[in-house]
């Protein structure tokens, strides 16, 4: 559908045309006819790469070079005919393979997910109501609804273009924004000159407009230049990067640790066989070959929890720099504060009353000095909040045990007030006719409404009044005190003023209210026949309340080394008010004119020592960015509309509002906020730390086992021992038990002292310094036990024995190692023995399997074991459990020894 029956281009006709085209209407599609549609057209998406099969995914489970090692080894076996060796290793690798197709289709399935909550989304008119669908359900006819900082979802011919500007540059090159027309236009235009239309993947950068979509999908001009839409980035992050490359490196040392291993062994004189089996199992042994692959499934499973506490990671090295963040910038509105407008105060009759309650819901009580008040019994009272309620365009909409607000947010806290005092609006209009309006406006400083009673055919009209104090003060000449009006006088003016300044100096936004009796419903409304003359009635103060855990979640940065700054555009008092509420520094304020005022060195001094930025631009926030990361700081900038895109794409991590936000905010975000509450920041910055600590476990135990097994191996060869271990246990160890151990350290829970150390360097190895003393210090445990129990029934028994003892010890050194590796510095007792059920899951599986090869007969004869005794289970755990007590005794000692 990209030109009309006539085939003249959709830009060369009238818009009645087009819609008669379509067959549509200005009320827009049915809900049934965007189905119809859908199923016809297809959905509005551009083709992707395929996506490999599971059967690919399988298969790529055994194209690893280690796993073709043993592929091969097995092969060799059959030709020579020891196919119990040769079975066990096909075994081995199945179960790896197997384990490791499960690991990725889910890591798949869980990138999928977070692609289709982080999908864009599309206004639409339909079945005549204004709708919010996902971008991908737009149909051809579908009437968009297109603001300023929206992505237009697909081609559409322009109906109504309201200042209606364009940024084309990913379509047509052109860097400026192109201004948008309704009329037809000559067939033969360019491209970038067909001003009535709009085009999938451009962003509106300002005005309205409304469009009927003509084309979608690949049939847009985006799609037949199959240029990519947004999409949760698939790229691997350089941690990825770098765990693939370590794992290359140590299959490179692999392969010279098992060469010589071969070597040795054929000079010492063991058969040839054994000695290629055993070298191969080496070299597996030496390798984490899942290392990269548990790292993915630790990101994947990471961004799913993160997608659970509201937060949507789009770009996945966003997800390791969250664990370097010093400081987080944070906008005021609905990220510190509710975004619900809530009047906190009344001063009428001379008396301060306090209002509890919060956000939208009609609930709360009016109060003096801690007594409760009954609004039906305060007369001055209920003239002030029924201003409130008729000089106001506002509606309370329910919904669900919910409230909303339908208009603006401060009239809306007027209308929720009236509430709290049974003034409900629809039953105060149903005893209030409007008969006029003068709309607010900043010049005016006020606005007013005509209003007549119904039940009283012979009332007068009265003047309904709320604005600015000072203009509204300026109109008064008489004031309501204890039901009757008398005159004002001059300093109960300067009075009232001074409760205003001090309310102000609270965060309120203050309102006056007043009202006029007019002479008779004839007169003539406007502000100069409301003139002067009116009665003072009262002032109310109402604050956007700042969330209630937010306090606690800064609390809890400060904790982690990480500072805050709140940059609003509020003014400067009121932007103190609620970072002092917030527990934020508020010993130095900046304004945004100051910042106009000071170059770029200055801000990079005084940067480090504001909490607090009032009357900001958005186009000013990419100055304090900027002047942060000169400092060496890891930024994270929360931003929702279109001016704060550079200052998201210029931070380390974007974050943009996934309520309020605009799409070109979203697109050069890093992660998206889906309550857009700071908690969901603080959650974010937990997750990351836990997502890069739950690595390291995994690293350190796989390295450290490893490093203990070919430790022992090269060891015993050296000092003349018999094979301590032959190569299907080996495999048995590396490949089956760790499985299951890495996973259950991959879902290790957060730590209580997580939120409680300082933000990781950036350029923090995984793995290096004193980490690698650590290793060394298990594997020697590892090393003498095993060998040391080795040798000692060696001299007391059989060499079946001997090896039975030696393949169960290092097994259970590692499970108890696997315990050491929940932490560096905190020990098991402090962590919980229960706190990680997986982990005590996987020791089960493990002890089973282990039970099993020893105890079966089948297994005995492919694993070359025998039966063990209880004197024998005490040994074993009495040595391999050494490298816990040894650890607990260090972290007791000396918790900051290895980090």
């Amino acid at each position: 559908m990209t030109q009309a029956n006539d085939k003249r281009p959709w830009h060369a006709l009238p818009v009645e045309e087009v819609m008669d085209v379509l067959e549509v209407t200005d009320s827009g599609l049915t809900t049934e006819e965007a189905r119809a549609r859908l199923e016809r057209f297809g959905l509005n998406e551009l083709e992707e790469k395929a996506q490999r099969t599971w059967v690919k995914v399988l298969v790529g489970q055994f194209t690893s070079p280690l796993i073709i090692m043993l592929l091969v080894a097995a092969a060799i076996s059959l030709l020579l005919g020891e196919w119990i060796e040769a079975t066990v290793i096909l075994a081995v690798v199945l179960i790896s393979g197997v384990v490791g197709f499960i690991q990725e289709t889910k890591a798949e399935q869980a990138i999928r997910a977070l692609k289709a909550m982080a999908a864009p989304h599309a206004s639409v008119r339909r079945d005549g109501q204004p709708q919010e669908i996902a971008s991908s359900e737009v149909a051809p006819g579908d009437i968009i609804l297109l603001e300023a900082g929206d992505k237009v979802p697909a081609d559409a011919r322009l109906i109504e273009a309201a200042s209606l500007r364009t940024n084309e540059a990913p379509l047509t090159g052109e860097s400026e924004p192109v201004a948008k027309t309704t009329g037809p236009l000559p067939e033969d235009v360019t491209l970038a000159e067909t001003t009535n239309m709009v085009r999938a993947g451009t962003v509106v950068t300002y005005g309205r407009g409304v469009g009927v979509v003509v084309a979608t999908g690949m049939r847009t001009e985006m799609g037949r230049i199959a240029t990519a839409v947004t999409e949760v980035e698939k790229e691997d992050t350089p941690l990825q990067k770098r765990m693939a490359e370590l794992t290359r490196t140590l299959g490179i040392i692999a392969i010279f640790i098992s060469s010589g291993i071969f070597i040795g062994g054929l000079l010492r004189g063991i058969d040839l066989l054994d000695m290629f089996l055993f070298a191969v199992a080496a070299a597996v042994a030496a390798v984490p070959e899942g290392l990269a692959a548990i790292v993915t499934i630790v990101l994947a499973l990471g961004t799913r929890r993160m997608a659970q506490r509201h937060v949507i990671i789009r770009k996945l090295p966003a997800v390791e720099t969250l664990g370097s963040a010093t400081v987080i910038c944070t906008d005021k509105t609905g990220t510190l504060t509710r975004n619900e407008m809530t009047v906190r105060r009344l001063f009428v009759d001379g008396r301060l009353i306090d209002v509890t309650g919060e956000g939208y819901a009609p609930q709360g009580e009016f109060r003096i000095d801690g007594h409760t008040l009954d609004p039906r019994r305060e007369q001055d009272l209920l003239v002030a909040l029924r201003i409130a309620v008729l000089a106001n365009d506002a509606y309370l909409a329910p919904h669900d045990g919910t409230y909303t607000v339908i208009g603006d947010p401060t009239e809306g806290a007027l209308v929720v007030a009236g509430a709290k005092a049974g003034l409900h609006r629809e039953h105060v209009e149903d005893v209030w006719r409007r008969s006029a309006e003068i709309p607010f406006h900043s010049e005016l400083g006020f606005m007013a409404t005509v209003d007549s009673e119904v039940t009283e055919p012979d009332s007068r009209a009265v003047v309904h009044l709320k604005g600015v104090p000072e203009v509204v003060l300026s109109m008064c000449n008489h004031i309501l005190v204890n039901g009757h009006v008398r005159d004002l006088q001059d300093e109960e003016k300067r009075a009232i003023l001074e409760v205003k300044r001090e309310m102000a100096d609270d965060a309120l936004r203050v309102l006056a209210l007043a009202y006029k009796v007019l002479p008779d419903h004839a007169t003539p409304i406007s502000p100069d026949t409301i003139g002067d003359n009116l009665v003072f009635v009262g002032l109310v103060g109402m604050i956007d309340p700042p969330r209630t855990e937010v306090r606690q979640a800064i609390e809890a940065t400060k904790q982690a080394g990480i500072k805050v700054i709140m940059i609003t555009g509020d003014d400067k008092v009121t932007a103190t008010a609620i970072g002092r509420q917030l527990g934020l520094p508020v010993r130095m304020v900046m304004t945004g004119s100051e910042l106009a005022r000071i170059d770029d060195h200055a801000l990079d001094r005084l940067v480090e020592d504001v909490s607090v930025f009032a009357r900001v631009e958005p186009q000013q926030k990419l100055r304090i960015v900027r002047a942060l990361k000169n400092r060496g700081e890891i930024v994270a900038m929360t931003g929702d509309g279109v001016n704060d895109a550079p200052a998201l794409k210029l931070a380390d991590i974007g974050v943009a509002m996934g309520i309020t936000g605009t799409d070109v905010a979203r697109e050069e975000a890093d992660m998206i906020l889906t309550d857009d509450n700071f908690v969901s920041i603080v959650s974010a910055i937990e997750e990351g730390r836990v997502i890069f600590g739950n690595i390291r476990r995994v690293v350190f135990y796989l390295l450290s086992t490893n490093v203990g097994e070919v430790l022992t191996l090269v060891v015993g060869l050296i000092i003349g021992l018999p094979l301590p271990l032959i190569a299907v246990q080996v495999l048995f160890i590396n490949l089956v038990t760790d499985s299951f151990y890495d996973i259950a350290l991959g879902v290790e829970p957060g730590h209580p002292s997580v939120l409680r150390q300082p933000p990781r360097s950036p350029s923090e190895r995984i793995i290096g310094g004193r980490i690698l003393y650590r290793f060394a210090f298990v594997a020697i445990f590892m090393t003498v036990g095993t060998l040391g129990l080795f040798v000692y029934y060696l001299q007391t028994g059989s060499l079946f024995e001997a090896r039975t003892v030696a393949f169960t010890t290092m097994a259970m050194f590692q499970w108890f190692n696997a315990f050491n590796a929940r932490s560096t510095t905190d020990s098991l007792f402090v962590l919980g023995l229960f706190s990680n059920r997986w982990l005590l899951l996987s020791v089960a599986i493990t002890a089973t399997l282990q039970g099993l090869v020893i105890y079966l007969p089948l297994f005995q004869t492919v694993f070359e074991t025998v039966p063990l005794g209880l004197n024998d289970w005490v040994a074993i755990v009495a040595v391999s459990i050494s490298v816990l007590v040894a650890e607990e005794i260090r972290k007791l000692v000396a918790p900051r020894l290895f980090g």
